[in-house]
């Protein structure tokens, strides 16, 4: 197996990773769980849907990739830096869509995968670029600073649209009750 058919197995490891970790929290309520999964039904706690995704489909590809022999690069940067852009690109485009045509589930699964489609294109060339020195241990602390930043805006929500359970009108995991 190469490395292009892979990435087409990254997108629908991804991609059907998501489904169940998009209940993961409601059937195992614990802080484990609340780490890796959505809290409630805001569009940031659905963020960690695409970076938990995109790691774990991550470390599945890594396991092939040994067990084949395929040489590659930047393995551990290449995670956070696909997951987080992967996230950027999905809020600018589902953000403006959202305002246009209100939220629609299906568009929010399309752009799901379409997202991990580009995300796994991206994650393609960083493996391909000159191995980047210290790597891994960036790649280990965006990782660790990324999941700090998901607890801590968990807890901490900010009082805007991206935050905001519009199913029950709370924040966070607290379910502090939107200021009217």
């Amino acid at each position: 197996m190469n490395k292009k058919k892979l990435k087409i197995l990254g997108i629908i490891i991804a991609f059907a990773i998501c489904f169940p970790l998009h209940f993961l929290y409601d059937k195992f309520p614990n802080f484990i769980t609340s780490i890796f999964s959505p809290v409630n039904e805001s569009i940031w706690e659905h963020m960690k849907i695409i970076y938990t995704c995109i790691l774990l489909s991550s470390l599945i590809e890594y396991l092939i990739y040994k067990k084949e022999n395929i040489k590659f690069n930047n393995f551990i940067l290449n995670i956070p830096i696909t997951s987080i852009l992967s996230i950027l690109i999905y809020l600018i485009i589902y953000l403006p869509l959202e305002l246009l045509f209100g939220h629609s589930l299906f568009l929010a699964t399309l752009l799901l995968f379409i997202v991990f489609i580009i995300s796994q294109i991206i994650s393609y060339y960083i493996l391909n670029i000159k191995e980047i020195k210290h790597q891994d241990i960036i790649g280990v602390i965006l990782i660790i600073l990324s999941y700090i930043i998901f607890i801590f805006l968990m807890y901490n929500p900010f009082k805007n649209h991206l935050f905001i359970d519009s199913r029950n009108n709370t924040y966070g995991i607290n379910n502090k009750k939107k200021k009217e």
